[in-house]
């Protein structure tokens, strides 16, 4: 029996403007189009869990407003265990986000029903969390929380993988129990408090610096150069990105970290995984909004398929 992939986190309904470049401070510029769609790192990762194939529960929180019944609803629809996301008062989570022509995005997040997501909320998902095969977290809930769901995984031995975004610095005694890290460029900025510069060279120097201060193993997302996987053994694979046309870059972090997940408790190498979690990074970039990018397997394997021949 497979052991099921439990995401931690935030779910968000995502509020989409789309113009033809980002507007710097100040500056108004007219949008070619609006759309809403189901958002949240949290709850990106567990539908991109889900439409891969592989058994997924989530652990979060919902407003009790409109918004937080169409966000359960959608989390049903796609297949994802709700049973342990909570109803509290107050608005749901919110993303105001900006895209423009070449699929970049500014991206404000409203935490809403999130920042009421806390440790006791975790005791009461104990029993699920203990039958977790892999628990996956973001930092779009509170810092408390992640830390107290860290300790869970590592008292219950449990994998743990943390995006850690939106960018922050993180305490050692965090650092210390995560299996897999997944930052990109300027989340790793933030977590070495340096310059992360365009070479190879580089970003092994920043993997080093993070297996230094206790970090298990690391998955470097480097955006269009591909991605650095970096393990507790010291050794590390640059994998290229696939070249595709980017229509929508928003949810390709949580897209990555989901498809590892699954693919490491698939019994792939982390080289594979780390393919394979490309794969599914770059189908979801060619397709708007969050949650409905996500690729099934079965497109995934097309996919690797048509680009490894």
């Amino acid at each position: 029996m497979q052991k099921p992939v439990v995401v931690v986190g935030s779910i968000n309904l995502d509020l989409v403007a789309s113009t033809d470049r980002i507007p710097q401070v100040g500056e108004t510029v007219i949008g070619r189009s609006f759309t809403t769609f189901f958002g949240g790192k949290g709850a990106n990762q567990a539908v991109a869990v889900a439409r891969l194939g592989y058994p997924v529960s989530m652990v979060g929180n919902v407003g009790n407003d409109a918004f937080g019944t169409q966000l359960l609803s959608g989390l049903a629809e796609a297949g994802v265990n709700t049973e342990y996301v909570g109803t509290v008062e107050g608005s749901s989570g919110t993303a105001l986000i900006t895209i423009g022509r070449n699929g970049e995005n500014s991206i404000v997040v409203v935490p809403g029903a999130n920042a009421q997501l806390t440790p006791k909320s975790l005791e009461r998902a104990a029993p699920l969390l203990k039958q977790a095969g892999f628990i996956l977290a973001q930092l779009e809930i509170p810092l408390d929380t992640v830390e107290y769901l860290a300790e869970f995984a590592e008292r219950h031995e449990i994998p743990f993988m943390l995006d850690p975004a939106p960018a922050r610095a993180l305490p050692a005694s965090l650092l210390n129990r995560v299996s897999w890290l997944t930052p990109n460029e300027t989340e790793t900025r933030e977590l070495l408090r340096t310059n992360l510069e365009d070479s190879e060279q580089s970003a092994n120097a920043a993997a080093d610096q993070l297996l230094s201060r206790g970090v298990k193993n690391i998955v470097l997302k480097l955006g269009s150069r591909g991605c650095l996987v970096a393990k507790a053994s010291r050794s590390k694979d640059l994998i290229p990105a696939f070249t595709v046309k980017a229509v929508d870059t928003t949810a390709a972090g949580d897209a990555f970290n989901a498809g590892f997940a699954v693919a490491l408790l698939c019994g792939y190498s982390a080289l594979q995984s780390g393919v394979f979690a490309s794969a599914v990074a770059a189908i979801s970039v060619t397709r708007p909004g969050a949650q409905p990018s996500m690729p099934r397997v079965d497109e995934v394997e097309q996919f690797l398929h048509k680009h490894q021949t």
